[in-house]
Formats: C-alpha cells, structure tokens, sequence
C-alpha cells in the first residue's frame, strides 16, 4: 500500500506539473479506488470462524511465518471474533499469547486514590455500578441523583466519561 500510494503521489505530480487538472486527476483516483474495492469485494472469500483459512491468511500477511500465523489463528480462537488482539513487541525472544479478560483503557487514574491494589497498580471493584458519559464532566450537580443511590448501596461506581 506505502509504494502503491507512492507511485500514485510521485505520477499524480508529474502530470499536474505537465498540465493536468488536478480535480480531474482526483476524480479519476477515486473512480480507480471504487473499481479495486469493488473487485477485491467480488473476489474476497469469507474466513468467518474457519480457524484454519485464519491460519493461512494469518501466515501470508506475516511475510509466510507459520509460527506467527499458528499464533494469531490461536489468538482468534481465544478471543472470537468480537475480541481485540493487541500485538506488542516482546522483551525477550519468546514469542507468546496472553489472554485479558474484561475490559481495558489505555488511560491512566484520575487520582493513586482510585487504586485497590498499589502494589498492582490497578483498581478492582465487585458488581459495580458502570455510568457511561459522553462528555467532559465537570460539573458533579446533574450526577447527584445517580451518585447518591450508588453510595448508600454500598455497590463501587465505575464512571467512564
């Protein structure tokens, strides 16, 4: 994709440099871009939960690495299809799986006094209550009705804003 995008900068510049209007090279990338995707969609085959052809598409991508192949098709297999694999560079010269349950956020604490665990550095919380927000909270009046009833449960609240 780098070098096709590439060869299409480095031609697209020679021509407008020559003359060509550049709207009409535009419109005439895009109309290429529809015709590929609409061909690769014709020709595409559906892996779905077929392990082994994740395997073989797996192996391919990694530059023919049966061994990283083998592994991404086990990472699918323990996540489904609905998971997320992170893949990260190891320390050492192993190369592994590990499986996180739940939830994670690349994000870290407001305050060292949400931690449960120091040690861990990780907050742990029993059956919370979990308040969804899709802004910046910054002002705690408006949560009032919700943030009292979750403190005289005696439930944690987990509030991701």
């Amino acid at each position: 994709a780098t070098i096709l995008t590439q060869a299409i900068v480095t031609e697209g510049l020679k021509n407008v440099t020559a003359g060509a209007n550049p709207m009409d090279l535009k419109r005439g990338i895009d109309k290429a871009v529809a015709a590929v995707v609409a061909f690769i969609k014709e020709h595409a085959e559906q892996v779905d939960d077929n392990y082994d052809k994740i395997e073989q598409v797996a192996t391919v991508s990694a530059n023919n690495d049966a061994e990283i192949g083998k592994l991404l098709a086990d990472a699918m297999r323990k996540v489904s299809k609905d998971g997320v694999i992170t893949i990260e560079e190891s320390k050492s010269r192993d190369t592994n799986i590990g499986v996180v349950e739940g939830m994670q956020f690349d994000r870290g604490y407001l305050s060292g006094y949400f931690m449960t665990d120091a040690d861990k550095m990780e907050c742990v919380m029993d059956n919370p209550y979990i308040l969804l927000y899709d802004k910046k909270i910054s002002n705690l009046k408006e949560f009032l009705p919700i943030l009292q009833p979750a403190a005289e449960s005696g439930r944690p609240l987990l509030v991701i804003a």
